[in-house]
């Protein structure tokens, strides 16, 4: 019997939100360290809803062309298991915060079409996971959550040699087929299990854990 996906809930930015994400089977929990986004959390808030994270799922920090001021704060004041870059960090800046905290990083690459694979073959050895969302548009204000997905066809039979998590406009009505087509063993989602943006909302969430355990 093939692995369980795993999943990653992301922009979590509530208690409730939260337990209901780890309630619900989340391997994985995101907050969002990026201010024009709906899902922003302060450093104290995050430490807060970390806190209630239990072992066993890991916490993500994502954060947007942050510096080592930046990084610092981050790192000192929330307990986080991975950090997730999701700006335009070159794959030098992606090892070098990688040697400076010690701890695993996720760097998200976007794509549109095939040629944005080669600037994605460049992470692989520098960074410990690769996120592969859906470029987002050039007036685009949000990195990332913009609710829009790829043409998946263009991961299918790809075998990379770090882990590697899809993500871009992932439902509980599409993922299964998102993982049918692409063969990712993890899915991230934000806007897709959310009422309105920034309110995650239970039972989507719920229905997308549901719905990866019939891909």
């Amino acid at each position: 019997m093939p692995d369980a996906v795993k999943v990653k809930f992301c922009g979590l930015a509530t208690g409730q939100a939260v337990a209901d994400a780890v309630q619900s089977g989340a391997d994985y929990v995101g907050f969002v360290f990026f201010p024009p986004s709906p899902r922003n959390v302060t450093l104290e808030q995050a430490a807060a809803l970390a806190s209630n994270v239990p072992a066993g799922v890991t916490k993500v920090a994502l954060t947007v062309d942050a510096d080592d001021s930046a990084l610092d704060a981050l790192i000192a004041q929330v307990a986080i298991d991975m950090l997730q870059l999701h700006g335009h960090e070159s794959p030098a800046r992606v090892a070098e915060i990688r040697a400076l905290y010690g701890i695993p990083v996720m760097k998200a690459v976007g794509l549109a079409d095939r040629a944005d694979l080669d600037n994605l073959e460049a992470y692989l050895t520098v960074a410990d996971q690769i996120l592969v969302d859906a470029k987002p548009p050039k007036d685009a204000v949000l990195p990332g959550g913009n609710g829009l997905s790829f043409d998946w066809r263009l991961l299918q039979g790809r075998q990379w040699p770090c882990p590697w998590m899809l993500a871009g406009g992932l439902t509980p009505q599409n993922v299964s087929e998102a993982i049918r087509l692409t063969g990712a063993g993890q899915v991230d989602v934000s806007s897709g299990v959310e009422r309105a943006p920034g309110e995650k909302d239970a039972a989507l969430m719920s229905a997308f854990i549901q719905a990866t355990k019939t891909a």
